[in-house]
């Protein structure tokens, strides 16, 4: 059996799952440079972000995923993603808890809020509450399309973390 380390990961999961922690903790530890696929969508700007063109997205997922190694994380599974799950030499599936997520969002809102911890974006009600009403839709959508998206690939190894 080949143990070589998977050098091109994709980390898949809801909002809070801990998609970017761990794509921080593997990138870390292996030193392959990790992604968040939300700045693949959005160009972040000091006045607002700004959102790419499918064109502009296509052309800079494709430089990462062009690349030797790389770890891309993020909640879509849409078809611009794919080439992610397609390319991945291990894809990881995190399937948190509700309640963890729920717990997870709001302690990120308020660290953001706080400015103990950095953002993305601009961590305003209106972004909490997307993330709360969104988390139960995405997780049966996720599995779902994740479980159709995968059947169309080979995949060489599948990671499902389960965190109760």
């Amino acid at each position: 059996m080949n143990k070589a380390i998977p050098k091109r990961i994709h980390i898949v999961g809801s909002v809070g799952s801990g998609k970017t922690t761990l794509a921080r903790e593997i990138s870390s530890k292996l030193g392959i440079p990790y992604y968040e696929l939300d700045n693949v969508v959005w160009i972040r700007d000091e006045s607002g972000d700004i959102r790419r063109t499918d064109q502009e997205r296509e052309t800079c997922l494709n430089s990462i995923i062009q690349s030797e190694s790389w770890i891309t994380e993020g909640v879509h599974t849409a078809d611009w993603a794919s080439p992610c799950f397609h390319r991945a030499d291990l894809i990881v599936f995190l399937d948190t808890k509700y309640s963890i997520r729920v717990y997870r969002i709001g302690k990120r809102f308020f660290k953001q809020k706080l400015r103990i911890e950095e953002s993305n974006y601009k961590p305003t009600r209106e972004i909490l509450k997307k993330c709360l009403n969104g988390i139960g839709t995405l997780r049966r959508k996720e599995k779902l399309t994740f479980s159709i998206s995968t059947a169309y690939i080979k995949i060489k190894w599948l990671l499902l973390i389960k965190q109760n």
